[in-house]
């Protein structure tokens, strides 16, 4: 049995940490190479980093950010934002970046995920997809609404469709982050996340709305979710990566330990 990863997430406007309830009313919280220093000392499993006003701005992300984070960190570091062509994601990886997360763009541009995966391989490919839940309809069997430009636009497009197909176009992973959930610490819209991961044969990572300890076993379990991914309660001080990772192992999940 593969061990089950908690991955911190690091959503970044102009140079800042910031962090946002259901993509609005962003705030900044601080330094995201000192928080990312912290984490990996703290013996995370991967980080995230999104610069979430590029593909909005219609800007490239900022690469002296992501080196400066690549520099305080040995782990995976997956990074979204802005990624528009294999330029980009070629880019990305010589700031130090291992993942190239495409987003916005590749809603716009499926074929992008395609190229990436040949250019950097599949592996490295994470398809992040951000949701919205909305009435079923008959372009939204599932009920689950894909929005892209940091929540701003939607699109008409199913998300159990879309996971689909950016599983046959490439991705080697899904982000599967729930607008209605994000940051209000509720929990993880596990009714989403079950029917992603049950769906495709990549690794699903539960984003959105994790609050206390027993919301990450529930993500990982009921959820069928193969990572959880954090911000708030981290960033805030309510918890520390060592601690989350032993109440999942406490708990009986499979966890890579340092101890």
């Amino acid at each position: 049995m593969l061990s089950k990863r908690l991955i911190a997430c690091l959503d970044v406007r102009d140079g800042r940490l910031a962090k946002s309830v259901k993509f609005v009313d962003t705030k900044d919280i601080g330094d995201p190479v000192e928080k990312a220093r912290e984490y990996y000392q703290g013996g995370l499993d991967e980080l995230v980093f999104y610069d979430i006003t590029a593909s909005s701005e219609k800007r490239k992300i900022m690469l002296d950010v992501v080196e400066a984070v690549a520099n305080e960190v040995f782990i995976p570091l997956s990074v979204g934002g802005g990624i528009r062509s294999v330029a980009d994601a070629t880019d990305l990886r010589l700031a130090g970046a291992e993942k190239i997360n495409v987003n916005s763009a590749a809603v716009q541009r499926p074929e992008l995920i395609a190229e990436c995966a040949e250019a950097v391989g599949d592996q490295n490919v994470v398809l992040s997809m951000d949701v919205l839940q909305v009435p079923r309809s008959a372009d939204i069997p599932s009920g689950y609404e894909i929005v892209i430009n940091g929540g701003r636009k939607k699109m008409g497009l199913d998300a159990l469709s879309w996971a689909l197909t950016g599983e046959r176009l490439g991705a080697g992973e899904l982000v599967v982050n729930s607008i209605d959930a994000d940051g209000t610490k509720t929990g993880y819209e596990l009714t989403l996340t079950a029917l992603i991961a049950e769906a495709v044969r990549i690794p699903v990572i539960a984003s959105g709305g994790a609050g206390v300890p027993d919301h990450l076993y529930d993500a990982l379990t009921d959820g069928k979710a193969d990572a959880a991914l954090v911000a708030s309660m981290v960033h805030y001080g309510d918890y520390n990566v060592s601690d989350l990772k032993r109440h999942l192992h406490d708990r009986g999940l499979k966890m890579r330990m340092s101890w």
